[in-house]
């Protein structure tokens, strides 16, 4: 193989791989620095050209003109350096570059060689997998499904060059998928460990209802319109708040668009979850009345404004309807709105005084009811994550230890060729 092969062999490693012909020529001469320390008794003083413009690739050797050597690792007589280069007059002292012949370098100074090359691959493609993941995060991607486990309906997709792992929790609204679909997703979380960068993607995130709506909404997009706060509860329902910078433009308007077109096209992508769009107020009792909706809310009363506490009381008939089913509709607009919310109707409780913090038997269950459920969702993040980051780990370590050891060797292979 000649030196131009050489370069194009890396030219196509540099476009299938996405890392830079200068990175891996600096790993090759690491590699070449190290087999000549390990064979010429630690000289690693090495002169490396290289130009892949003209396709040019030299090594040679630097020792010292003496007039008696000790150590011919790092040494030369002043008649061999003549020898070697009559074009010039050398003096005691002077240092000489020597032509390196690779096959001298013997078996273990390669084999060290091919070590770091590889590693330098390996290396390479995890900068590259963090970088392309860094500049996604938080954003949606558009990502190609490649395989699909069949008993746990895990997802191996690709997103640009680098693959991430969508858990079929996460999978909420994009039906069945098969190899070869695209589905958009949610960059959540990037991490970076021995086994190598991996991103943490998700469909059930609320940053990715809030993405959609930018992409869908000009008016987001350019800032006219401001998302406040998002509270979902994938694959069901979502809560979001908004609130308009101009008071031509009104937000929740906006945000459904003609006939609903906007706010449907969102539906259609999360697979029918409902979404309810109300006004952010600065005021809480007018954003808690908001957020409690579809109910009617009568009044709303703060109990404690440093803890956010507040009593809001509905109608008799939609005491029901302002709870939620399994206490949805209260849930999310707690979390939307960031108070406490104690929901009353408008008679009050049996029995209830007046002068004392109401406590009623309905309401307590209530309580119970959702502590015990964001406790639960609680629990089932944290093991969905770790679930997630541990396959995603086992993956991409997978992955990349096949990719090295083909190319290491197809390098390995062309470098020792041309060096012939």
């Amino acid at each position: 193989m000649t030196n131009k092969d050489l370069f194009e062999a890396l030219r196509m490693f540099e476009k299938e791989k996405d890392i830079p012909m200068d990175y891996m020529l600096q790993q090759i001469q690491k590699a070449i620095e190290i087999a000549c320390k390990n064979y010429y008794g630690g000289n690693e003083n090495v002169v490396f050209k290289a130009d892949p413009e003209k396709n040019s690739f030299d090594v040679k050797l630097v020792k010292t003109v003496v007039d008696e050597v000790y150590d011919p690792n790092f040494e030369v007589t002043l008649e061999e350096a003549q020898q070697i280069n009559k074009r010039k007059k050398f003096e005691i002292g002077d240092e000489i570059e020597i032509p390196l012949d690779p096959k001298r370098l013997g078996r273990i100074a390669v084999s060290s060689a091919r070590n770091v090359i590889r590693q330098g691959i390996r290396a390479g493609e995890k900068g590259q997998s963090l970088l392309e993941f860094q500049s996604k995060l938080g954003e949606i991607a558009t990502a190609t499904v490649e395989r699909v486990d069949p008993v746990k309906g895990i997802a191996t997709i690709r997103i640009g060059k680098s693959e991430a792992m969508l858990p079929k929790s996460e999978q909420v609204g994009c039906g069945t998928l098969r190899e070869g679909d695209h589905v958009k997703v949610y960059i959540a979380d990037v991490k970076d460990n021995e086994r190598g960068p991996h991103a943490i993607i998700s469909r059930t995130h609320p940053g990715f209802v809030r993405r959609l709506f930018e992409q869908e909404v000009p008016e987001i997009y350019d800032g006219v319109v401001e998302i406040k706060s998002v509270s979902r509860e994938a694959g069901s329902r979502t809560k979001m708040a908004v609130l308009s910078n101009n008071p031509d433009v009104d937000a929740i308007g906006a945000c459904i668009g003609p006939k609903g077109a906007r706010v449907n096209s969102i539906v259609d992508e999360l697979g029918g979850e409902k979404i309810d769009i109300i006004e952010y107020s600065e005021e809480p009792g007018k954003y808690i009345s908001a957020a409690l909706s579809p109910a009617t809310v009568l009044k709303v009363d703060i109990t404690d404004e440093e803890k956010k506490s507040c009593k809001a009381t509905v109608p008799d008939g939609q005491l029901s309807l302002a709870i939620g089913n399994k206490g949805q509709n209260a849930r999310l607009a707690a979390r939307l709105t960031g108070w406490r919310i104690d929901i009353r109707p408008e008679s009050g409780f049996y029995g209830e005084d007046e002068d004392d913090e109401p406590v009623a038997e309905e309401t307590a269950e209530e309580v119970a009811v959702e502590t015990v459920e964001e406790t639960v969702e609680e629990a089932a993040e944290e093991t969905v994550e770790e679930a997630v980051e541990e396959t995603a780990e086992e993956t991409v370590e997978e992955a990349t230890e096949e990719a090295v050891e083909e190319t290491a060797e197809e390098i390995n292979e062309e470098a020792e060729t041309a060096d012939e």
